[in-house]
């Protein structure tokens, strides 16, 4: 397996590096990546010099340099990652969301295409997606595989436009694919914009936690390396043009994520003084919001035989210390995107 990973240097693609280079099936591993605001070659020191693995920095809207790339390495695999993931900045600037999310996937997808020339044994792209691209849930219900596409903001819409791309080269094409769309995403080396590593430099700077609306926005929370789990099992034993339904089992309200946050950061740095909810502060819901995101994940299980290992307060404990540990590395790399 010669195998591209894109978006490597990012939160899910430095843990799925991590999890699986020294797996024997890997010849190769190409870690494609822009470096862009969330993408930093400090999460992958312990593999920069491991003789599996290469770096390169290429941005997919460079359709000359992704075609190199695959070619140069013989790419046989593909785990495509990469994407402009952040809601609020989809708001304030989706231009970028459209030309990453859709004009790059199309970009790989060629690439792959012409490459390979229909002879598809022993080849598989795996595209990596989101929960929401299926919408917003109301109080019951979960995300099936077969829950119609309706996006609410411009980086679901440009995911789902992606996803449909790869549907479409393996109907039209036959290109083997797979889909995956997993719940939020929390670990180690998340970038902090996000709400957990938000939380966390807030409490630890005793600063106010900002929390849209009323707080009771739900999610399906899953941790980072049970995920990573789940994206090697379908890259090797999902079947061709499926989709697979990534979930942790574990719904949380975003309010009380915060509240559980500050209670550990009480606990394991008392020198702060504790009474940390008191820094809870609520602001106005951003546009489009959605309410609830759950996933039902029987198939991957029914199928693969994959369930998540970790429970939500162990995985949050986990990544509070992790983060409490690692200060060092969250200045390092806000220092050098900004």
């Amino acid at each position: 397996m010669n195998l591209l990973v894109t978006g490597g240097a990012g939160f899910i693609g430095s843990n799925l590096i991590q999890h699986i280079i020294d797996r024997p099936e890997i010849t190769r591993l190409v870690n494609l990546d822009a470096l862009t605001y969330a993408g930093h070659l400090a999460n992958l020191r312990a593999v920069s010099q491991h003789p599996k693995y290469a770096f390169e920095k290429v941005d997919l809207r460079d359709k000359a340099e992704v075609v190199r790339v695959v070619r140069q390495y013989e790419i046989s695999h593909v785990l495509h990652l990469a994407a402009e993931s952040h809601v609020d900045r989809s708001i304030s600037g989706p231009g970028d969301f459209i030309s990453t999310n859709i004009v790059g996937t199309f970009h790989l997808l060629d690439a792959c295409r012409d490459l390979w020339n229909g002879s598809f044994a022993n080849r598989r792209f795996h595209h990596v997606s989101t929960d929401e691209v299926y919408g917003s849930l109301g109080a019951t219900g979960f995300f099936l595989e077969t829950t119609p596409y309706a996006p609410n903001s411009p980086y679901s819409a440009s995911k789902a436009s992606s996803d449909l791309l790869v549907r479409a080269y393996h109907h039209t094409y036959g290109l083997p694919t797979v889909v995956t769309n997993c719940s939020n995403n929390y670990g180690p080396y998340q970038f902090p914009e996000k709400l957990i590593p938000v939380v966390l430099q807030s409490l630890l700077a005793r600063k106010s936690i900002p929390v849209y609306g009323d707080g009771m926005n739900i999610r399906d929370w899953l941790f980072v390396r049970d995920h990573c789990e789940a994206l090697w099992q379908v890259l090797n034993r999902g079947r061709e043009g499926e989709t697979y339904n990534i979930g942790g089992h574990n719904e949380w309200a975003n309010i009380h994520i915060v509240q559980l946050m500050c209670d550990l950061v009480d606990e394991l740095k008392p020198d702060l003084g504790g009474n940390s909810r008191s820094l809870i502060t609520y602001v106005k819901d951003r546009p489009g919001h959605d309410r609830r995101y759950a996933i039902d994940a029987g198939k991957i299980q029914r199928e693969l035989g994959w369930t998540p290992e970790y429970t939500f307060e162990r995985g949050i404990r986990e990544t509070v210390k992790w983060y409490l540990e690692h200060q060092d590395w969250v200045a390092e790399v806000k220092q050098a995107k900004s």
